[in-house]
């Protein structure tokens, strides 16, 4: 598996960067985990957009799911233009029918539904899912693939069993919300203090901070982290890729 982060800043991005997005590929399928803002104009330095084969949600905010109108235009266009695309599939839960009802766009891009109830294979990958503490419904994925697992927290305050569900993943990607002493668990996000106690039950092998804010500097958002997880500890930045 290879993954490329596309976007990591919360809310909304810095000049010229994204939201959460996460480019995951592995035997020529491309696949977005969310599709923040920013994140298909930033996506293009790794691929085309007619090469992306799916799209699976966390959950329905605007930082990891505004692009999606933008993704269908494109599609639309691109047809129109004759050019010749992958079939294209956005997953999405179904917690709120509207917003999922949006997903699938005039024969250009289809829906597919998921749950925490069972597993999906979507091309050479198998996800499953844990609902999250968040304001909105919003799930957690654990993407295995061969002998590898990536977990990805999306949005969510901690809580234990989603250290149970990140258990000894090769790569956990952890929203950091804020440092240490900013209190952000009340709306539904961890600061550093949280992922520390997070990654030190879980034992990722690789722990990667983001859905950063927009304050400080994110180094002390390490050092807070290794006050209780001593393992590999990284900040997301566009571009950096893992190869697992």
């Amino acid at each position: 598996m290879k993954l490329t982060v596309v976007g990591y800043w919360h809310g909304y991005p810095e000049k010229g960067e994204a939201t959460s997005g996460y480019l995951l590929e592995q035997d020529q399928f491309k696949l977005l985990l969310d599709c923040g803002s920013g994140v298909l104009s930033n996506v293009q330095h790794y691929c085309q957009i007619t090469d992306l084969d799916a799209i699976v949600l966390s959950h329905y905010h605007h930082d990891h799911q505004t692009d999606i109108g933008t993704f269908q235009y494109a599609r639309i266009i691109n047809k129109g233009m004759g050019t010749n695309m992958k079939e294209a599939t956005i997953y999405g839960h179904r917690d709120d029918p509207k917003a999922f009802a949006k997903l699938e766009y005039q024969n250009v891009v289809n829906s597919q539904e998921y749950n925490d109830q069972s597993s999906l294979t979507i091309g050479p990958f198998t996800f499953t899912f844990k609902k999250t503490q968040h304001p909105v419904p919003c799930y957690a994925m654990k993407i295995k693939s061969q002998d590898k697992t990536i977990v990805y927290t999306a949005d969510s305050s901690y809580f234990s069993e989603l250290a149970d569900f990140a258990k000894e993943a090769d790569l956990l990607i952890a929203e950091c919300s804020g440092y240490e002493t900013d209190q952000v668990s009340q709306y539904g996000h961890m600061n550093s203090r949280d992922v520390g106690l997070l990654a030190n039950q879980a034992q990722p092998a690789q722990l990667l901070l983001s859905h950063l804010p927009h304050k400080g500097d994110h180094k002390q958002l390490q050092s807070e982290v290794a006050k209780q997880f001593f393992g590999v500890t990284l900040l997301a930045r566009a571009g950096l890729t893992f190869n697992l």
